[in-house]
């Protein structure tokens, strides 16, 4: 008996979230890095995992994908131009996904690079898995691609639907948030929004997923045109960036130091 469509984030490591997408009966994970959480919790719910989707190569994403598939025998989604430890469907980005492992969602991979070169991201049932790319209030550092690609990347995402939910990998919120204040400390979204996640925090609940439309009015990524950064910017760096590709450059370089 299947049941309607739920998405659930599996706490791993240290702040790492496995997403799962169930309906029940058939599951898929995204970026399983620890196998145990996973084999837990499908256990506990009498699921059978049928598919596993990676973002990009980092070991905190795919170290638990072999155990799982060859204990499973999910179908492994990934990007084609990474070092997987395995992959049986490789992916570049523009392509649809079909009910992966007849989980019933329709998914759209998205080519996100700038994270890791070939980092991708799935888009589906109003929901967004973005990996390392995108974060509550942040986005990912600049490992493999440069600044340009990350931009590009997060300009990609932005215009998806206001409502679309975003699963990020990472439980970063809060410093994210505290960066977020310290560049833009006249907005009140902010502000609101990180009182909301301390007592979230507090209570050991995540704070993801967040939406497209929370992102647009709290992460200093998706604000390089606000005033109020491109100030504090130039106080910081003595220089007035000109495009918004120079703001997310220098923002991304404060942040990495902050």
């Amino acid at each position: 008996m299947t049941h309607e469509l739920q998405r659930v984030p599996i706490p791993a490591f240290a702040d790492n979230y496995v997403w799962i997408v169930h309906d029940g009966g058939c599951a898929l994970a995204v970026d399983p890095g620890d196998a145990q959480p996973v084999r837990r919790w499908l256990a506990e719910q009498n699921v059978t995992l049928k598919a596993i989707l990676i973002t990009h190569h980092h070991a905190d994403h795919t170290g638990g994908v072999v155990e799982l598939a060859e204990e499973t025998g999910a179908t492994i989604f990934g990007p084609a131009n990474e070092p997987l430890p395995r992959c049986d469907m490789p992916l570049q980005g523009g392509e649809v996904i079909e009910s992966p492992g007849d989980v019933p969602i329709t998914l759209n991979v998205i080519a996100v690079p700038g994270h890791t070169r070939g980092h991708i991201a799935y888009y589906g049932n109003g929901w967004l898995f973005c990996g390392d790319t995108l974060f509550s209030a942040g986005c990912g550092r600049l490992f493999e691609g440069s600044a340009e690609q990350l931009f590009a990347s997060l300009e990609r995402l932005k215009v998806l639907p206001d409502a679309t939910e975003v699963c990020c990998a990472h439980e970063y919120t809060l410093k994210n948030l505290a960066f977020a204040e310290w560049v833009e400390p006249d907005n009140n979204a902010i502000r609101d929004y990180r009182a909301w996640c301390e007592s979230r925090r507090a209570a050991n609940a995540p704070t993801l997923p967040s939406t497209i439309e929370r992102e647009k009015a709290v992460n200093p990524f998706f604000r390089v045109d606000s005033p109020t950064i491109g100030n504090r910017l130039a106080e910081h760096f003595g220089t007035t960036p000109q495009t918004p590709i120079e703001r997310f450059r220098l923002l991304r370089a404060w942040r990495d130091r902050f």
